[in-house]
């Protein structure tokens, strides 16, 4: 009989672990449909940290389950020895947006100091939480922001920002009305606001679902207004080192 290397061995084993995955996501990707019947299509199936526990992911969303689609866990998956959120970590790449991609030519500019630093926003000129952010973003340093006007929260969050965005001066008015309560001047005359027609399409096939929303440079997104502390984190893990 002849010695298995420890290469060997090593090798047998990705195997058997490679078919196990095969046979556990083939049980899942069947019983799961069969038996929630209202279940949408199964985008991916991974195994987890945890011993026969598999992530199922429908589209941006994320479930656990057995082997054999038996049981469902929904909630985060936490790693106690690294107090990690594997649940969260995952979410984060999954959401991730391609910053090089965004159309900022659709987006107000607001730059402070060298503006070396980047930041997009996705903000509703009538949400409260905007309203706190932005206050946090007027004491960023060096740092360029991108605002992209995205009224989802009613009627008159559409016409605020048509207004907003038909004025000379468009990012100066948005943070007059959102830090101060300066009703921004109706528009007079011919003013083409198909960019925010294209930021409510942009933000729907993100799935931007609320409203702030940031995207840092590596892609991060974050929903949700956070600190400014929190900001400044994340902005110095986003940025490229030069």
């Amino acid at each position: 009989m002849p010695l298995r290397t420890p290469a060997a061995l090593a090798l047998a084993g990705l195997i058997a672990a490679h078919a196990a995955l095969q046979a556990g996501e083939a049980e899942i990707r069947k019983n799961l449909p069969q038996r929630l019947t209202n279940l949408p299509t199964i985008d991916e199936v991974n195994k987890t940290p945890v011993a026969g526990l598999y992530e199922v992911r429908i589209g941006h969303e994320i479930i656990y389950t057995d082997e054999n689609g038996d049981h469902i866990v929904q909630g985060s998956l936490f790693d106690t020895r690294t107090r990690t959120d594997l649940t969260e970590q995952r979410m984060r790449k999954l959401t991730a947006i391609a910053f090089a991609e965004l159309p900022l030519k659709d987006a107000m500019v607001m730059k402070q100091g060298t503006g070396a630093r980047k930041l997009v926003v996705f903000a509703d000129p009538n949400c409260g939480y905007c309203k706190k952010l932005e206050r946090d973003l007027v004491n960023l340093k060096d740092v360029t922001i991108y605002t992209f006007l995205y009224p989802v929260l009613g009627p008159d969050s559409d016409i605020k920002s048509r207004a907003i965005w038909c004025t000379k001066d468009a990012q100066t008015t948005w943070r007059s009305w959102m830090i101060d309560g300066t009703q921004p001047p109706r528009s007079m005359g011919a003013c083409d606001t198909s960019a925010i027609e294209r930021n409510v399409a942009l933000g729907r096939k993100h799935r931007v679902n609320g409203t702030p929303a940031l995207v840092f440079q590596d892609g991060t997104r974050v929903p949700g207004a956070i600190s400014g502390a929190e900001i400044e984190k994340q902005l110095a893990q986003a940025t490229p080192k030069s």
